[in-house]
């Protein structure tokens, strides 16, 4: 294959950080508070998690449970402060009441972002109309991927919505140019045929976890994944 494909590992704190970049991982999705399905770490956090590993991590913007963005000046303030602390890279997404994208909160939190790069993220697998989604969001600064299982139940549900996406994204449509991130329940045997589609980008949290969320990450199954993402 003619390019390494991207392995993104949720992070919480420093021990993970340390143990996804020893198996092999390529980015972090760094985040606090898994029972509210991620939430924005600390600063501090963020300062320690940059000084002890060397692949970026994409720190989550995301102050509360849902896809709503709720206090928009609280999160506009958070962002800053997460640049502060040394994030380059991030992760956000917010719907509407009527599962349309929150336009205005996206681009006021990406305005704060001063061009940084990030990916939108599982919000799109919650979406009345992704497509239409994809296509408001098409240009905005930074933006350069999505996080997506296809559907709401994970991707055993969603690969044919990841193959389609695909494809249009191999074609070059617009609002399909950004990288395919899969994950969300993603299971490793899944790996060769999103391989085969074209997909080049892999997010795993609890399938590098062997003890589940109270357990760290483990360097030894993040190697695993990094096997099979290289096509072994």
């Amino acid at each position: 294959m003619s390019e390494r494909a991207v392995l993104e590992v949720i992070a919480l704190d420093v021990e993970d950080a340390v143990a996804a970049q020893a198996g092999g991982a390529d980015r972090l999705e760094l985040v606090t508070d898994m029972a509210a399905d991620g939430l924005t770490p600390s600063a501090r956090t963020v300062a320690a998690v940059r000084a002890a590993v060397d692949i970026p991590p994409r720190v989550m913007l995301r102050l509360a449970d849902g896809f709503a963005a709720g206090d928009l000046g609280r999160l506009v303030d958070t962002a800053r402060e997460m640049r502060d602390a040394g994030a380059q890279e991030f992760v956000l997404g917010f719907l509407d009441a009527d599962g349309g994208v929150d336009l205005d909160a996206v681009e006021r939190v990406v305005g704060a972002l001063d061009g940084c790069r990030w990916t939108f993220h599982r919000a799109i697998d919650r979406a009345a109309d992704r497509d239409a989604l994809r296509k408001q969001l098409d240009g905005l600064p930074g933006l350069d991927a999505y996080l997506t299982a296809g559907a709401p139940g994970g991707v055993a549900d969603g690969l044919p919505t990841l193959l389609t996406e695909a494809r249009r994204g191999g074609r070059g449509e617009p609002g399909y140019e950004q990288q395919l991130l899969v994950g969300g329940g993603l299971r490793l045997e899944q790996v060769p045929t999103l391989l085969g589609a074209g997909i080049r980008a892999f997010h795993i949290g609890g399938a590098a976890r062997p003890d589940g969320w109270d357990g760290p990450v483990s360097e030894e199954a993040v190697a695993e994944w990094r096997r099979v993402v290289d096509g072994g």
